[in-house]
């Protein structure tokens, strides 16, 4: 048993919800947003929340093999025995998995298909901001924060627990955040792009706005699942703020999780002591999207350093932007022990960081590297992006050159460096680019392969095709979905899996087009996918920024 887990007894409660996590146990168990509501569920008296994983291709073979159904990790029930199974969406390469996870509790794709007797299928997460290619397998998303509305939407179903399904449906649409797919249809013109998107019965919002969440609830997460077995990250996660003050061009998380909401220091020293406590953990992480704009980050620091010093407590710091790395903060960090530095760079070329609104320049840069080499690091990962808005084989030649000042500067110091490819992605201001093609990405990492020292990591240009074409997809991409996952298609992030064949195969089959998703400019006119979705910051604001690049 876990530590912190939560058992019920399934027969005393009587609604019961299966959280899921379509990746394997490991990764799955270092999502905080999961294990909040996991906690807010099981607080609720006559409710039950548990959770499912994506089983590994070894476990999947057994399933198979013995004609086992998938289950639930607490009580081991049935997936199809839960009332509501809620998926989260962190990355549109899990989404073979959901369909997958599916079959094996017996449950049909197709919300259609799914009538009485069935659970509930609803989903949330980042990649609702556009949930069209998932549309015809969940009966709802969840637009937003969770952590409140997700006790609406079980009151909801529980008060209609013997009603029609489709009445349900009808009723949830009306819950703030909630997206109900099958009240909605859709028309394409002859080219392919959209005709027209509206309700198909009167009463049901022609636009779902994302709900947005209070971050000091008292409620919150502070007796965190520990794993029994190594997890991708074993620390106590503290989200210090949620949103983004910064405004870079390509972020989705800018407006998903917009606006920026700064959590009380006092309640984080609160979560700190408690987590600590309750989980044996030798490690803090203060997690946001730009941990250094919080507001007296340094404080927070040396009142987390002060108390928890002599335990061999450390603390580290997620996603950095080097002009704002001090060597104040690197010293206060370091005596804390020290744990990975990750720097966001973006590009080496300060012309294209400006596209980005990325605003530092190369000197801003080496002098955050350097407060860290002086105060001990000898190992820090740089963050670099291809294949963006504008850019110019300069700007690529301009990544080496920064890089072997950066190594001049820090003489001694290992760089990870990590190179991903553009993803235009809904909801930012680069969502009407086009990705570039699979050759010439390539052709970019190649170049960044044969000139650059250090270690390397490049995202497969193939995987990041295919991420896109889902980012920017419509309805008709769940057709590919469907037969990429019958033809084998699952645990498509991962490079040992991932068969690129196959997922060409399934869009020949069913006449679509990758490159139209992906590689296509769209007009600033055009009916987008995700126009429907509201998530915060406004069209006509991004259309402003489109404009300025």
């Amino acid at each position: 048993m876990e530590i912190n887990s939560i058992h019920k007894n399934w027969d005393e409660n009587g609604f019961r919800v299966l959280l899921v996590y379509p990746d394997i146990y490991e990764i799955g168990m270092s999502n905080q947003g999961l294990e909040i509501l996991y906690n807010i569920i099981n607080a609720r008296t006559g409710c039950l929340a548990e959770r499912a994983y994506a089983p590994g291709m070894d476990l999947e073979k057994i399933l198979r093999e013995e004609r086992h159904e998938l289950f639930s990790l607490e009580s081991r029930h049935p997936i199809k025995d839960f009332d509501i199974i809620g998926f989260t969406l962190q990355y549109e390469l899990l989404y073979t998995n959901i369909l997958n996870m599916l079959q094996l509790g017996n449950i049909p794709l197709r919300g259609c298909e799914r009538r009485g007797g069935y659970p509930l299928i609803i989903a949330g997460g980042p990649c609702t901001c556009n949930p069209e290619p998932l549309a015809d397998f969940m009966d709802a998303f969840l637009i937003g924060d969770g952590e409140e509305a997700i006790l609406e939407l079980i009151e909801a179903c529980m008060k209609n627990i013997h009603g029609s399904r489709d009445e349900l449906l009808v009723e949830l649409s009306q819950i703030e955040g909630v997206y109900v797919p099958s009240l909605y249809g859709v028309t394409y013109n002859t080219d392919g792009t959209l005709a027209g998107f509206a309700p198909v019965r009167a009463g049901i919002k022609k636009k779902i706005s994302k709900v947005t969440a209070s971050i000091d609830r008292k409620d919150f997460v502070l007796k965190p699942l520990v794993g029994l077995i190594d997890t991708v990250h074993k620390r106590l996660t503290l989200e210090i703020q949620r949103g983004c003050g910064n405004n870079c061009r390509f972020c989705q998380a800018r407006s998903y999780y917009y606006p920026l909401r700064v959590r009380d220091k006092d309640f984080l020293l609160r979560m700190t002591e408690e987590g600590l406590k309750y989980s044996g953990y030798d490690e803090i992480s203060l997690s946001s999207l730009s941990s250094m704009d919080y507001p007296g980050i340094d404080v927070l620091v040396d009142e987390i350093h002060e108390k928890y010093s002599k335990k061999g407590i450390s603390i580290s710091l997620s996603s950095l932007r080097p002009d704002r790395f001090s060597m104040g903060l690197a010293k206060k960090i370091g005596l804390c022990g020290k744990t990975g530095l990750t720097f966001a760079i973006e590009s080496g070329s300060e012309r294209l960081r400006g596209v980005l609104n990325k605003h530092f320049d190369e000197g801003a840069v080496i002098s955050g590297i350097q407060s860290a080499y002086t105060e001990g690091w000898r190992h820090v990962k740089l963050y670099f992006m291809i294949g963006l808005p504008t850019e110019e084989p300069r700007d690529i030649e301009e990544i080496v050159s920064m890089v072997e000042r950066i190594r001049k500067a820090c003489r001694g110091m290992e760089l990870n460096i990590s190179v991903s490819n553009f993803i235009p992605k809904p909801h930012t201001a680069f969502q009407w680019f086009a990705q570039e093609p699979v050759g010439i990405l390539k052709e970019k990492q190649e170049y960044l392969k044969n000139n650059l020292k250090g270690r390397l990591r490049f995202h497969n240009a193939e995987a990041s095709f295919i991420e896109a074409v889902f980012s920017r997809g419509d309805r008709r991409t769940g057709l590919v979905l469907e037969r990429a996952h019958k033809l084998g298609c699952r645990f498509d992030q991962w490079s040992e899996h991932f068969k690129f064949e196959l997922w060409e195969q399934a869009f020949s089959a069913e006449k679509l087009s990758m490159g139209f998703y992906a590689n296509r400019p769209i007009d600033t006119g055009e009916l987008l996918a995700w126009d429907h979705i509201e998530c915060g910051i406004k069209k006509a604001v991004l259309l402003k920024e489109y404009a300025d690049v």
